[in-house]
């Protein structure tokens, strides 16, 4: 993938733990598509990757849509998430797929899905998130 902006960011632990990276990005459509490792570690008793790792991973798509669609001008904080888990999900490689559907001021809406590395779609997201200007937002920790 060609150098973005993105890259002048540090990454922040949390994505770093997921195993966050860019696979593909669309800036203008609003569209970013980023892996996950699903880690051992991340798994509940029945041997599943546990529902607010899997939450996480779809929230740390959608934040960084909105970053990239606004250019680095704008952080989210997100205000609420709903997630929809549709099959179970092992210990393996995700992919993350994002869209904003809309940012205006203040409010930003996306939606996600997270599939498996068989393809097997895992969780689908929404969010409605607060649009904060990065360079607040850098300096505040309102970072998703």
């Amino acid at each position: 993938m060609p150098e973005s902006f993105m890259d002048r960011y540090a990454m922040p632990p949390c994505a770093k733990l997921l195993g966050w990276h860019l696979i593909e990005a669309d800036p203008k459509a609003g569209r970013i598509k980023v892996g996950f490792d699903g880690k051992p570690e991340f798994c509940n008793p029945a041997g599943f990757i546990q529902g607010g790792l899997l939450s996480a991973m779809l929230d740390d798509t959608m934040g960084p849509a909105v970053l990239l669609h606004t250019n680095g001008a704008a952080y989210t904080a997100t205000i609420s998430m709903t997630v929809n888990f549709l099959a179970p999900a092992r210990v393996g490689r995700f992919i993350g797929e994002a869209q904003v559907t809309q940012v205006g001021k203040t409010v930003a809406f996306i939606e996600a899905r997270l599939t498996d590395e068989k393809g097997t779609l895992v969780a689908t997201a929404t969010s409605t998130a607060r649009v904060v200007e990065t360079a607040k937002a850098i300096g505040q920790g309102a970072a998703t």
